[in-house]
């Protein structure tokens, strides 16, 4: 049984952890600031020191090159659309940069599809559109690598078109509140990423879902190591893990927590349960600890399996309740 003052402690946002000074200092170079005082605007190329009033204006700067905005500490309700290069998002100081409110073409804040991207250091959150799937980060193409980052009070934290040929990761980010069931278009999650190749999320926390799945994908390969599920305080949520087509990879020293307002509790973990297109042979499922919240009288399975396929599992800690694996 996990104490509240333990539940507590983890609701802390990941990236408020170990030297945020000193890590904000390191990563944020003499030049950046010097250029932000100069041209007192909240948008900095890093590598130029020029200063922008928009970020739309950074983005169109760097085009189809390379470079680095800065994001400067404060609350910007704007939003970006990179259609070319490989930039960096970068907030001055982790975790005070803070882009929400407002979606670029009634999709996200930051809407992806030129040669790559990375967000670093970032806030993303309160985007609420029409077809329910209101998002941080839309990525529609290219490589997208996320770390020391928010997600919160949106609709979906990260969500992908397909790309088979690419790669979502994400490292030491959080994820609070996101997720919904209240739309005709379906449900929106945490994350949710489609036949994108390869996604790996680690040391990262989600929590307090508001429906949907905490972590959704259909990509060929997933890992998923080193996370926390906190489903608490979650209202109306469904699987922690979902890989509905499922596919290889490994689900590793993570630490869950089911809650007692569920949309379906009946699994944790579920593998193919739409369309298993990819093999999940060898998928490892090792050294998790799981549990239900305090008061609970439920059944569910740790891992629900719809493919028949040789998943390894092994060396879980289950808490009272829990069934380690369900056929179906």
């Amino acid at each position: 049984m996990t104490s509240s003052a333990s539940l507590h402690a983890m609701r802390t946002p990941l990236w408020l952890v170990g030297g945020i000074a000193g890590f904000a200092l390191s990563i944020i170079p003499l030049a950046a600031v010097m250029a932000q005082d100069r041209f007192e605007t909240p948008f900095t190329v890093e590598e130029t020191g020029q200063g922008f009033a928009t970020l739309q204006q950074a983005v169109d700067a760097i085009g189809d090159g390379e470079g680095t905005i800065v994001v400067a500490s404060g609350n910007w309700r704007q939003c970006a659309v990179q259609s070319a290069g490989v930039i960096t998002y970068k907030g001055a100081v982790p975790g005070e940069a803070l882009l929400g409110g407002t979606a670029c073409e009634g999709k996200a804040l930051l809407v992806l599809r030129g040669r790559g991207a990375r967000v670093e250091g970032m806030v993303l959150a309160d985007v609420r559109v029409a077809d329910g799937n209101g998002a941080g980060i839309r990525l529609e193409q290219g490589p997208l690598h996320v770390s020391q980052s928010w997600f919160r009070d949106s609709q979906q934290g990260i969500l992908t078109v397909n790309g088979v040929d690419s790669e979502l990761v994400v490292d030491k980010s959080t994820f609070t509140r996101l997720g919904t069931c209240e739309n005709s278009a379906g449900c929106a999650h945490s994350i949710y990423a489609g036949d994108y190749g390869s996604v790996t999320i680690t040391r990262s926390r989600f929590e307090q879902g508001r429906g949907g799945h905490y972590f959704k994908s259909r990509a060929a390969r997933n890992v998923v190591v080193d996370n926390s599920f906190d489903d608490s305080r979650g209202r109306g949520t469904n699987y922690m893990i979902d890989l509905p087509n499922g596919g290889s990879g490994e689900i590793r020293d993570n630490w869950f927590v089911q809650g007692e307002d569920k949309e379906n509790w009946s699994a944790l973990i579920a593998i193919g349960a739409e369309n298993p297109q990819y093999s999940a042979d060898g998928l490892l499922i090792e050294g998790n600890d799981a549990r239900l919240a305090p008061g609970l009288g439920r059944s569910p399975a740790f891992v629900a399996d719809w493919t028949g396929d040789d998943l390894v599992i092994r060396g879980n800690s289950l808490g009272t309740g829990l069934k380690s694996y369900e056929r179906r």
